[in-house]
């Protein structure tokens, strides 16, 4: 046994609808009594591919004792499934730069003389494989394929992955890593005019409406696993001028008093015809 990261299913809020299941390569989550259950520790990678694809956020993240994982015993159960589920399961751990389970998976199919026809991983676009789960939450991260765009007639989205509604981008996502985060009121990318040049270039993205959304505690929590687990290198807050707006600095200031990492946290308010009224880093 030894303490390590590994899913947690809320079974409240788990309504079985199987979603985290088809994005978990290992076979670790299985519905039993309609409800998603965690089969075996050895069998979760706690990568967190699963997160994203639950739409009532019952899947969480958790460090705790645990069996360690174990890729041959993975390979076991995902090569009776045939050749798409292997190369799914492969990019998958390439996905999360995990190149020493990628390289013992490889060759516990040598050892067991399992050639797989055009097994090639391609060195981009492989995120475009995950062809399971509902497709409005399908993590993707597409940071490498966006070019410079022109300044002179139509730009280029600067937009790096999806999901971005904070209630669906798994906390921890491979893009988050090391990247500066904007976490954006809905209503900023209306009013400024150039939201994707001034301020999403460069930056990963998640957007929240503070005054609609529900689940403010969630919001709490993924904020703060995006410092702690997440490995964030910053935050800015965008909000409007209207009152409503200053739940997201709230969530944003609560977040950072509870991680155990520290991260600087900018925030800038725009007036709802587009211009900077503030722009401040917060304490």
């Amino acid at each position: 046994m030894a303490i390590r990261k590994i899913i947690k299913i809320d079974e409240a809020k788990c309504t079985g609808c199987g979603l985290c299941i088809p994005n978990c390569k290992e076979g670790a989550i299985k519905i039993i009594d309609n409800k998603a259950r965690l089969i075996s520790d050895l069998f979760c990678d706690g990568l967190g591919a699963c997160l994203g694809h639950c739409p009532e956020d019952a899947i969480k993240i958790e460090e705790r004792e645990a069996e360690p994982y174990d890729e041959r015993k993975v390979m076991e159960i995902i090569v009776t499934q045939g050749e798409n589920t292997i190369k799914e399961h492969l990019l998958h751990l390439l996905d999360h730069g995990e190149d020493d389970l990628y390289r013992q998976a490889i060759d516990y199919l040598d050892e067991h003389d399992l050639n797989i026809p055009n097994l090639t991983i391609p060195e981009k676009n492989h995120h475009h494989a995950h062809g399971q789960g509902c497709p409005g939450s399908r993590m993707m991260d597409f940071s490498q394929e966006k070019p410079a765009g022109d300044e002179k007639g139509q730009r280029a989205s600067q937009l790096k992955q999806w999901p971005v509604q904070l209630h669906l981008v798994p906390p921890t996502a491979p893009y988050f890593r090391k990247a500066d985060l904007l976490l954006a009121a809905d209503c900023t990318a209306y009013a400024a005019g150039d939201f994707h040049k001034d301020y999403l270039k460069g930056k990963a993205l998640a957007i929240a409406c503070p005054k609609l959304d529900e689940g403010k505690d969630i919001y709490l929590e993924k904020l703060t696993m995006m410092i702690d687990q997440g490995g964030i290198n910053s935050m800015t807050i965008m909000t409007m001028e209207v009152p409503c707006c200053t739940g997201l600095v709230h969530l944003a200031k609560q977040a950072k008093s509870q991680a155990q990492r520290n991260v600087p946290i900018k925030h800038i308010k725009l007036s709802i015809q587009g211009e900077v009224l503030e722009e401040n880093w917060l304490d």
